[in-house]
């Protein structure tokens, strides 16, 4: 068994090198540029809803209070009428990256914990390289891709843009893996 505090340098450099490389992967003009289009009639949009003053937050349209409304006639109605959708309304003003680049820093670096601690009590110090790869980039991808699923499963996100978070999750699991290996206690 390894202790957190022996893989310290592991976790570091692997969450900065993983911030380094999606902060590439998104700048990337073509890569994540298609992820959200633009809706049609955007200005019309938001000048219906500007005034309802909706908090931020998530939801869901139309929203049953309950099984019993779900299987109202009036309620199928609204569905097959449509417009059916989740949304999430964010706060109005300037979007703050800095405040979303620590955000994904801080859980960048919660993955690398994670990956150190199964990592750590499945392996023996000295443990080849490639065994290392193997665990880490497991828990890492894992980490990193397993919930998106969730979101394209349960509210229909894009299947495009789950799979390239997804292959982005593969790329952050193969960069921390590897730096695990490299750095791997002997």
């Amino acid at each position: 068994m390894i202790t957190l505090s022996a893989l310290l340098l592991p976790i570091v450099l692997s969450a900065v090198f993983v911030f380094i490389a999606s902060s590439i992967i998104h700048m990337t003009p073509t890569w994540h540029r298609s992820d959200f289009p633009r809706t049609p009639n955007e200005d019309q949009i938001v000048a219906a809803l500007r005034p309802l003053a909706i908090p931020p937050g998530d939801y869901i349209v139309p929203r049953a209070a309950d099984m019993a409304e779900m299987r109202t006639p009036e309620f199928k109605d609204k569905l097959a009428k449509g417009p059916v959708l989740v949304m999430t309304v964010m706060p109005n003003g300037p979007f703050s990256m800095g405040r979303n680049l620590v955000l994904w820093f801080i859980y960048v670096l919660a993955v690398s914990v994670f990956v150190a601690y199964v990592a750590g009590r499945a392996l023996p110090a000295g443990a080849p390289y490639l065994r290392v790869f193997q665990v880490a980039s497991t828990v890492a991808f894992m980490g990193y891709a397993f919930a998106l699923w969730q979101l394209a499963i349960w509210y229909r996100r894009s299947l495009g843009l789950t799979l390239k978070a997804t292959l982005d999750g593969l790329i952050y699991a193969g960069i921390t893996a590897g730096t695990f290996g490299w750095l791997w206690p002997h």
